[in-house]
């Protein structure tokens, strides 16, 4: 669908979207697509400095005036922070229409090189930065019984790779969530969807390439990187359009060889894992 019809039509006129981690990557591009498709956006991360930058942004973006960009500055894991926060907002704007989880980061390296404090850090920030908005907003979701949760995953939460050991059991644990408050919450009309975006080109993307071992950079380089912006953009569209598991790019292919051919990712992997050793035994 052309973008223009898409403005014209204006699918989210009068819908209220919470977008957690929105300040950067696909949430930051996630937060301006509904605002182009006529959503109000309110978008929360920790750093006031990006926070303000991505607002500008999105305000320069939307299509009228009684529509708005508000942002919160808090860390979505400190559920104490968080909820007093998000009851001010829902007692002055309305309970939300949507609310979008893209918090998350990941730590690449070498699992012997991980400590226990690392698989723990990547847990609290990629699923109870996740969870914690979901627990204060559900009340108000199942009392209206209307809603749609949608949380965002990766490529590593259905299957994974060296060098992610630590990132993708959290990813892992955000499919298994969302999975199970499809089920428990499709009696309340509240709806529940899970991204798994492949390689998509963030800070966060960027900032991973620094600590990834080197046989893990040279089995990226193989994946095509997808933009931000078209990630956001099948992930709203899969949204609109009341999809569980929304899928970018190589995402679904993967997945779905995943799902019926196991040991041929498997397979694949493990000889893109060997040749990446030897090139790099080879080149010392």
């Amino acid at each position: 669908m052309a973008k223009k019809s898409r403005i014209r039509e204006q699918p989210l006129k009068d819908k209220i979207a919470i977008v957690c981690g929105g300040s950067k990557g696909i949430g930051k591009e996630t937060a301006k697509e509904i605002a182009v498709l006529g959503g109000s956006v309110c978008i929360i991360a920790r750093n006031r400095g990006p926070l303000e930058s991505a607002a500008h942004e999105i305000k320069e973006i939307k299509q009228r005036d009684s529509h708005f960009v508000e942002t919160i500055e808090c860390d979505a894991t400190d559920e104490g922070a968080l909820k007093p926060l998000l009851t001010e907002f829902v007692d002055r704007q309305g309970v939300p229409d949507y609310l979008i989880n893209a918090v998350g980061y990941a730590y690449p390296e070498y699992v012997q090189k991980l400590t226990l404090k690392d698989f723990r850090a990547c847990m609290e920030v990629n699923y109870y930065g996740q969870l914690a908005p979901i627990l204060i907003l559900l009340p108000y979701f199942m009392a209206q019984r209307k809603g749609h949760i949608a949380n965002v995953s990766s490529m590593m939460g259905y299957f994974g790779i060296m060098g992610y050991t630590a990132y993708a059991p959290t990813k892992f644990a955000i499919a298994g969530l969302t999975e199970a408050l499809r089920h428990e919450l499709k009696p309340y009309n509240i709806r529940c969807s899970v991204l798994y975006p492949p390689d998509t080109d963030t800070p966060g993307f960027r900032k991973e390439n620094e600590s990834k071992p080197p046989e893990c950079a040279m089995m990226s380089e193989k994946v095509k990187l997808l933009s931000a912006q078209k990630v956001a953009a099948v992930f709203v569209e899969g949204i609109l359009k009341k999809k569980s598991a929304i899928m970018p790019g190589e995402a679904g292919l993967i997945w779905r060889l995943n799902r019926f051919f196991p040991w041929l990712v498997r397979l694949l992997t493990d000889r893109e894992l060997e040749k990446a050793k030897g090139k790099l035994a080879a080149s010392h």
